[in-house]
């Protein structure tokens, strides 16, 4: 089977750099993956990308070492069977507040006697390997995520599922849980101190802790916190960012077409 290497990193103790897909194309997916992220992750929650597109996203992104994940919609077997067999090599769920929730979710991703996902690694098994069946269980990543006030409340019982390998902070829901303003980057005490306790509470029970960045700096300081998965904002944020920053540089010139001389 194709080596997880997110579990590499994480064994000599580094932090994986993921990137996020949001846009609804493999071209746009592979230029992503020839930027030098360990893995991407494609958005199928929040957005405009439905299964077929994911696949043919997943495709672009296996003509390089970089590892594909995927966020399901909800905490669905049907969905997340489906996007197992795909090919992604981990699944970032949202909106787990429980240990039962937790316990659903693992299960769902691991095959007999481990769990309940029904066989059928479609594409899996020619982007993996002959040999996937013997290994997905222990190299493809689950990860829920946290991203309220009950999943803060039930932390030690969620990361003391066995088969969770790591948790996603969601900064946008769990700053809307905290009473706060939905943002990334926060700087909100209430927040900050929830995803500090979080960090801490991965680090006793030996999960990765990951969270969602909007800029490398944040990132950054997130890393010195000890998250070992940090997200660099999207795909659509930076062509957005980027054309509004060459634009404005532009407009801030003077120079526009109304002002130029006439031939």
């Amino acid at each position: 089977m194709r080596e997880n290497r997110l579990k590499s990193i994480w064994a000599r103790g580094e932090a994986v750099v993921n990137g996020w897909l949001a846009i609804p194309a493999s071209f746009s997916a592979e230029v992503m993956a020839h930027q030098g992220f360990d893995s991407l992750t494609v958005d199928m929650q929040h957005g405009v990308i439905d299964y077929q597109t994911a696949v043919t996203m997943l495709q672009a992104i296996s003509t390089t070492p970089v590892m594909p994940l995927a966020r399901v919609p909800w905490n669905d077997p049907g969905q997340l069977m489906k996007i197992l067999d795909a090919g992604v090599y981990g699944v970032i769920c949202p909106m787990i507040n429980t240990r039962a929730q937790a316990e659903a979710l693992v299960g769902a991703c691991k095959y007999p006697p481990r769990g309940f996902r029904s066989w059928g690694p479609v594409r899996a098994s020619i982007y993996a390997g002959a040999d996937y069946g013997d290994r997905a269980n222990d190299d493809v990543i689950v990860m829920p995520m946290i991203e309220t006030a009950e999943a803060v409340q039930n932390l030690d019982e969620i990361l003391s599922v066995p088969g969770v390998d790591a948790i996603y902070v969601g900064p946008s829901d769990l700053s809307l849980a905290l009473g706060c303003k939905p943002r990334l980057d926060q700087t909100d005490p209430p927040v900050v101190e929830a995803q500090q306790k979080i960090v801490e509470a991965c680090k006793r029970h030996g999960v990765v802790a990951g969270i969602h960045n909007s800029t490398a700096a944040y990132a950054l300081k997130m890393i010195a916190a000890g998250y070992q998965f940090v997200t660099l904002a999207s795909d659509s944020r930076f062509l957005a960012a980027k054309a509004a920053e060459e634009v404005a540089a532009v407009r801030k010139s003077g120079v526009t077409a109304g002002t130029l001389p006439a031939y």
